[in-house]
């Protein structure tokens, strides 16, 4: 018996008729990518580029985070960033744990988009042609990675049992009112301003909260603020690596869909975080005389957070100037003005996530604002004509409107940041103790990452010499530099 072309795929319940194989592949592909950044990208980012005795304690909080907001996200965080409208800025809270939720056709209900009548539909709900549960995963990923990028900015002092409540509470009261807003059908998103990929949802929401955090938490000890080398410089690049290579999931996946302007992003991506590389790094062999491992890191992080905004909208040639400003003004802001100014020395901000994601962040929404091209646009956003200020007919607007929305984003998560720490230090100190501050991994978790010394046989920091139960080895003394 023949069977008609199309028909076993169209009647096999695996593989339903609205189910388009190249997207669902694709996105979960990005997915896994987005996934890496964070597991073991991040993890072995901050492992390495902290001083020894927070490996363990740096990598531990990223750990921690990925997977509690894995619970949370499908628990109730992704309906309130994605569901039935509840505020302007939120919406209703649900699980997305229901098989025929999961297996359904992805939705996002509230972004029908109406013309100024309000009942011309300019463009139809968002309905991408893959499971629902692709979609949720996908997004979690972003969530998770926003998350841990914050961390950045409150290693080594955090204490742990704070920032597993912190986590949970930060999600749901912060993470989820950008993303609703900008991506899940909020008022934003309905205004028509344009975070392709997450240069606010993520990067200038993980910099300012991570900023508001640092201050509140308080700053390290003095002696690792004054010396805090990197414990591994080659592990260090492998982390950056995988954030770098797990960018074209980032990027890539954001159009949900394997159309043209997945490939464009990719592109785009790689060509802001090779500019801004390249130019942050000129400008440390300028200023300082020679090329920096870390400075290096940092280019690449701020081409990667600036073009990500617009990544999707914005020709080739634009990410290149993306990439010259990401490399140039974030690292004046790092360098030269936070030198300058007493408040910003004051927060101690462990990883300069404030420059490396705020700054760069904002400055890619506002150049988004102005380099957005008009037929790319059209291809995913969901008001129509939209185009950067660079392109005239009214453009301008757009650019204020990128603006006001970078303003809703800093005062939401300053606020909702300081609210949520502020609740959390009634019950659990925010900050570990001298004690543990002077001892590092060993005391908060009793690991330490390198075996240098015998079993029960620690460094201790205040005498600089031999703590255990017999005399240490000829080595012991090699071994205690840059600890």
């Amino acid at each position: 018996m023949s069977i008609p072309p199309g028909a076993y795929q169209a009647d096999l319940p695996a593989v339903p008729p609205w189910l388009n194989k190249g997207d669902n592949a694709w996105q979960m592909t990005a997915a896994t990518l987005v996934g890496m950044q964070s597991m073991p990208g991040l993890v072995i980012l901050y492992a390495s580029i902290v001083k020894k005795k927070w490996a363990v304690n740096s990598a531990f909080m990223a750990l921690y985070a990925f997977a509690a907001v894995l619970i949370c996200w499908v628990l109730v965080g992704y309906r309130i960033a994605f569901g039935d409208k509840l505020l302007p800025f939120w919406a209703k809270g649900a699980p997305a744990l229901g098989q025929k939720y999961l297996t359904g056709r992805a939705r996002m209900p509230e972004t029908t988009h109406y013309y100024s009548d309000g009942t011309t539909i300019e463009s139809p709900m968002h309905e991408p042609f893959y499971p629902m549960a692709a979609h949720v995963y996908f997004h979690f990923t972003f969530a998770a990675i926003t998350m841990i990028l914050l961390a950045g900015s409150v290693l080594a002092r955090m204490s742990i049992k704070a920032w597993m409540a912190f986590v949970p509470l930060w999600l749901i009261f912060c993470y989820t009112v950008g993303a609703f807003s900008l991506w899940g059908g909020g008022f934003l998103y309905h205004w028509g301003v344009i975070d392709y990929s997450g240069g606010y949802v993520i990067h200038l929401s993980a910099g300012i909260s991570g900023f508001t955090a640092a201050y509140w938490v308080g700053p390290r000890l003095k002696s690792d603020r004054e010396r805090f080398p990197p414990n591994n410089v080659l592990l260090m690049l492998a982390g950056a690596g995988l954030l770098w290579m797990g960018w074209s999931g980032f990027n890539g996946g954001a159009p949900n869909a394997a159309n043209v302007a997945a490939p464009l992003a990719v592109l785009n991506t790689n060509i802001s975080a090779a500019t801004s590389l390249l130019v942050w790094t000129t400008l440390d062999v300028f200023y300082f005389g020679k090329p920096s491992v870390i400075g290096a890191i940092q280019g690449m992080m701020t081409g990667l957070a600036c073009v990500t905004p617009g990544a999707g909208v914005v020709q080739a040639w634009a990410a290149i100037v993306m990439g010259i400003l990401a490399g140039s003004i974030p690292w004046y802001s790092m360098m030269i003005l936070h030198k300058k100014s007493t408040f910003l020395q004051q927060v101690d901000d462990t990883l300069a996530v404030f420059h490396t994601h705020a700054v760069a962040g904002l400055l890619g929404g506002l150049l988004t604002g102005l380099l957005a091209e008009p037929s790319l646009c059209n291809i995913v956003l969901p008001v129509t004509n939209t185009k950067g200020a660079f392109y005239g007919g009214g453009g301008g607007i757009l650019f204020l409107k990128q603006i006001v929305a970078a303003l809703f984003i800093i005062g939401w998560n300053i606020v909702a940041t300081t609210l949520i720490l502020l609740a959390i230090r009634l019950f659990i100190p925010l900050r570990m103790s001298d004690e543990q501050l002077k001892i590092g991994d060993d005391a908060v978790h009793g690991e330490e990452a390198y075996a240098l010394w015998g079993d029960g046989e620690k460094y201790d920091p205040e005498r600089h010499g031999w703590q255990g139960p017999t005399s240490p080895p000829q080595t012991a003394t090699v071994l205690t530099f840059d600890l």
